[in-house]
């Protein structure tokens, strides 16, 4: 999850879980208020009953016509019970029905006086009142509907707003958090595009003195000081192997000249034929080094020709066959390739020499007939050459370290080489922006395809 979602959710929990505790306590706090409310009301309403009885001179008489007057004026679906000092009922609000009342509750109220009860459904307020002189027994009973009503809309709406407020939230934090971390994404796209070979390249930094703006500096610091030290390794290989070179060009010569000579036995001469192949090994990987030092991927494509493939590769196969006379190369160019096909790609000659020269001279020394094909296939999308050889395949579990520095394979056993070769391949072709795959597509058959994008 990135960081904007993160701070995203954060936002959004806690200020649902704040927002959700101030909804509860509303809801409880409004609920309170109209229980005290509904109960004042019971007050009230007993009151005025009192006042009334204390006033009237025939209450009997009086009571239908005032109560019927005044009747759901305060209380909702109100319902009244008067006793007399002998708990007998003298008059009722509820008509055409036999009343019935709890007993227990008029004694209790000979102890208590008043009693209020909200749990009873309705609810009831009931009081023993002294008036002229005579005790009366007033029950009060009433719904609190509106209020009831008003709560579960308060509810509701509550519920609603919490979504909304909810979603809002979300989806400001998460804007804003776009806007927030903008320049933390664009230094993320900056550093993303700095490689080994851009080292370079600086990110941007802002006049602020936040803590992206530190991050840019403390980058761009580290950068520096790698390119030092990617450029002190270049430099260094590029020296070493510009002073190797010399004598390795010497000891070339005179090995040369050595064989040449006729009073050796067998033995001295294959001995020396292979320290020749040896030196030229090591001739052909200083080589190599050497031009890899002259170009950086940076810049390389400013300096990019257009080059003909197939001169490449007849180029790089005499090369490889003044050290192995026995190899022989089918060339072929594929059914599949158009006739308009130029067979060109955009790079550096010199480089890709390197690239065959290796193909070709694992071809040689790896291979049971000494014989090498390559199959040429050009589309409209890539250019693609297949080198194919006959002998001992690479295992599964090997073929993933191949081009990796000094990784040699089970079937090079017995066989000099440094095992820089393929990673120096791989290298070249990471330059020209094309890609090298090994597969072997039947048992004793290696291949190799070099791939390069139009």
């Amino acid at each position: 999850m990135s960081l904007k979602r993160k701070i995203t959710l954060s936002l959004s929990i806690t200020f649902s879980l704040l927002l959700g505790i101030v909804m509860i306590v509303i809801y409880m706090s409004f609920n309170d208020f109209r229980r005290d409310e509904f109960k004042e009301r019971f007050r009230q309403r007993l009151e005025f009953t009192s006042h009334f009885i204390a006033k009237s001179k025939n209450f009997e008489e009086e009571a239908s016509v005032f109560f019927n007057e005044n009747a759901d004026n305060i209380l909702l679906n109100e319902k009244i019970l008067i006793f007399n000092d002998q708990k007998e009922l003298i008059y009722s609000t509820i008509k055409d029905r036999n009343v019935i009342w709890d007993n227990s509750l008029l004694k209790e109220l000979d102890e208590k006086k008043i009693i209020y009860s909200e749990k009873t459904v309705p609810e009831i307020y009931a009081a023993l009142k002294t008036i002229n002189g005579e005790n009366y027994y007033i029950l009060t009973s009433a719904f609190d509907t509106n209020g009831t009503s008003k709560l579960i809309y308060l509810k509701y709406l509550l519920i609603a707003a919490y979504v909304m407020s909810t979603l809002l939230i979300a989806f400001f934090s998460y804007s804003f958090m776009g806007k927030f971390l903008r320049p933390l994404e664009d230094l993320n796209k900056e550093i993303s595009e700095v490689t080994a070979h851009k080292l370079t390249t600086q990110v941007p930094v802002r006049n602020s003195n936040d803590e992206i703006n530190v991050l840019a500096q403390s980058f761009n610091t580290m950068i520096a000081r790698l390119d030092d030290v990617f450029q002190s390794q270049k430099d260094f290989t590029a020296s070493a192997s510009h002073e190797i070179r010399t004598p390795i060009t010497r000891m070339a010569f005179q090995l040369e000249n050595l064989i040449k000579l006729e009073q050796h036995s067998p033995e001295t001469l294959s001995s020396l034929k292979q320290i020749q192949k040896d030196v030229y090994q090591l001739s052909d990987l200083t080589n190599s080094l050497l031009l890899l030092t002259k170009f950086d991927k940076e810049n390389i494509q400013s300096i990019y020709e257009e080059v003909r493939i197939d001169e490449v590769i007849f180029e790089s196969f005499e090369t490889v066959e003044k050290s192995y006379p026995q190899l022989k190369m089918d060339f072929l160019i594929s059914e599949n390739t158009s006739e308009n096909a130029l067979l060109t790609i955009n790079g550096i000659q010199s480089l890709l020499d390197i690239v065959f020269i290796n193909l070709f001279k694992n071809a040689a020394i790896y291979s049971d007939d000494n014989e090498v094909n390559v199959l040429i296939t050009e589309t409209d999308e890539n250019l693609v050459i297949d080198v194919v050889s006959h002998g001992n395949t690479i295992p599964e579990e090997e073929q993933t370290k191949l081009f990796e520095a000094f990784m040699r394979g089970n079937n090079s056993q017995n066989i000099s080489g440094s095992g820089l070769g393929l990673r120096i391949v791989k290298r070249i072709l990471e330059y020209h922006d094309a890609q090298i795959i090994y597969i072997s597509p039947a048992e004793l058959l290696n291949r190799f395809s070099v791939i390069f994008n139009k």
